[in-house]
């Protein structure tokens, strides 16, 4: 695989439309954009966006009024486990645009400015996926994993063995966060925000998630 610095000096240099190089510029200082998507499946080679959220985050403040929602189409019609998972319908999506037609808005909003996700790999491929078809490059942003800085904050000194709860709940849980209805793009990237935003916070004062500790293990037999 590709390193993702190796990825973006080859597209810094070989980018297709020259008015989306503001792409490899740093964003403002101490921005994010916490960025979600709903998609017809999760096979990033076929599947599609059907829905796709950003917020924007500055310094510890999320920036509510600086969001970025979009009902996109798909080329498609929707499968049935997908609409059990967000709810959306074939009907539900005939009147979004085109991905085409979306990305142009998503790129300037996004600009330069680090992306927050949870599992982003995902989001990033999908998005990947189809910002290369529509400019010729993938997202150059630095990517930033909230289940990794929950990790690192809760189960860094862990011993071997230890079982870790990396889902949505547990962090949002742990982090005393309250719980919007998931599967919905924004709630979702605005949930993340919260998390990156309270984690970030917890890290800078070096602070840490408390585990229970396992208990000790008796031998009965005799």
């Amino acid at each position: 695989m590709i390193p993702r610095w190796a990825k973006r000096l080859f597209h810094q240099a070989t980018i297709g439309d020259q008015s989306y190089r503001f792409m490899f510029e740093k964003g403002p200082p101490n921005e994010f954009v916490a960025v979600d998507c709903e998609t017809t499946g999760l096979d990033v080679k076929k599947d599609e966006i059907i829905t796709i959220a950003a917020v924007r985050i500055r310094g510890n403040r999320i920036l509510t009024s600086e969001r970025f929602v979009k009902l996109a189409r798909p080329e498609s019609d929707m499968a049935a486990d997908a609409i059990k998972v967000h709810h959306l319908r074939q009907v539900d999506v005939e009147s979004g645009q085109r991905l085409y037609n979306i990305w142009p808005e998503f790129l300037h909003f996004v600009g330069g400015r680090p992306l927050v996700g949870y599992f982003l790999e995902f989001d990033v491929a999908m998005i990947d996926r189809n910002v290369l078809r529509f400019i010729g490059i993938e997202m150059p942003n630095p990517l930033i994993e909230v289940s990794k800085l929950y990790y690192e904050l809760k189960y860094g000194d862990a011993p071997p063995g230890t079982h870790c709860d990396l889902t949505f709940r547990a962090i949002m849980k742990d982090l005393g966060l309250p719980a919007l209805a998931q599967h919905d793009a924004f709630n979702d990237a605005l949930m993340t925000a919260m998390m990156f935003v309270a984690l970030r916070d917890m890290k800078q004062r070096g602070a840490r998630i408390e585990r229970q500790r396992d208990r000790p293990r008796f031998d009965m037999a005799h």
